[in-house]
């Protein structure tokens, strides 16, 4: 009870809006449901600005709904697929990974970008967006506009991909692999990953997600790893707040267990069609929750340099992810 007490605002608002999101989608299917949610989420919040009391549910819907869609994806998804995908992905998502790090240093010292910040960025470009920018805080310290700064510029981005990535897609006659792959590896948050994909196609779509939570398993390496570096640098136990428990992404776990549960027949296959339904109307709804909980003037104040180096590094990562693809012959 004290959840829905708590909680009731934020998700009917969140709900009617991806509703409206939802069925606009239908009608323009160019566009797609989860972007015009984003669309509609920013418009509201920030020309209406919702009172305190919507923002546990709206926080909810962003979060844990979405990681609910996700695995209700799962369902429809054959394990032996998801484990061929990770495989095939591999070397593209560990090029694009190197290259968000290396072109975040040296584009960050270029443009006189705080060591902090820049590292904040890397990650967030390199792995999944604001869940790793959260996850290497406790170990990275930084301040808290840093935070702010790396997340609004992270952000600005994702938005940037769902809408110019389908396009960008299309004029390159993308094979619906080969997009999956390149959204898979070169947008960075999961959400904004799932919209890109799923307005390409629903088959790029399907791929995307399963590319984007294998490169979402990097954050434990890259979280251990920078827990050592810090520790190391500072001569002490800087990392003493560091917890694998509370960073690894549980819900790829269930994604697994959901997989795996339709691929040994023990879901009954009538199901599958709704469960995919369910998944796909819930993401709109995290969709339109996340652009519920981004304030444009936020984002104005992140600066210019901050932007630039998002910039940069996201068009490397990009751009990395499709030259890889070419070598490879997997466009």
């Amino acid at each position: 009870m004290n959840f829905i007490r708590t909680h009731r605002h934020g998700l009917a608002l969140a709900l009617a809006l991806a509703t409206v999101a939802a069925l606009l989608g239908e009608a323009f299917p160019l566009v797609g449901g989860p972007v015009i949610g984003i669309v509609l989420g920013l418009a509201v919040n920030n020309l209406w600005h919702p009172g305190e009391r919507f923002r546990p549910g709206i926080g909810f819907a962003a979060k844990d709904i979405l990681q609910w869609s996700i695995i209700a994806l799962g369902i429809g998804l054959n394990f032996t697929q998801v484990a061929e995908t990770g495989m095939q992905s591999l070397e593209v998502t560990l090029v694009t990974v190197a290259t968000a790090f290396v072109s975040a240093v040296v584009l960050g010292k270029l443009l006189g970008v705080p060591d902090k910040l820049k590292i904040l960025i890397g990650v967030g470009t390199a792995i999944c967006g604001g869940s790793a920018i959260a996850a290497v805080t406790p170990i990275l310290k930084p301040d808290d506009h840093e935070t702010a700064f790396s997340i609004s510029t992270i952000f600005l981005f994702n938005l940037v991909a769902v809408l110019l990535f389908p396009l960008l897609g299309h004029v390159l006659g993308l094979s619906d692999k080969g997009f999956g792959l390149w959204a898979g590896t070169a947008i960075n948050d999961t959400s904004s990953v799932v919209a890109a994909g799923y307005s390409f196609s629903h088959l790029a779509g399907e791929y995307a997600t399963i590319v984007k939570l294998t490169r979402a398993t990097l954050i434990i390496p890259v979280c251990l790893a920078m827990a050592a570096y810090m520790a190391h640098r500072e001569h002490k136990h800087g990392a003493g707040d560091f917890s694998l428990k509370r960073i690894f992404p549980w819900f790829i776990l269930w994604f697994v267990v959901a997989s795996l549960l339709s691929t040994f027949g023990l879901i009954p296959a009538a199901l599958v069609p709704w469960a995919h339904h369910i998944a796909q109307f819930l993401i709109v709804v995290a969709l339109t929750a996340i652009g519920l909980s981004s304030n444009l003037g936020q984002m104005r104040g992140t600066g210019v340099r901050p932007i630039l180096l998002g910039l940069g590094v996201w068009v490397c990562v990009a751009g990395s992810s499709l030259m890889v693809q070419h070598v490879m012959g997997q466009l």
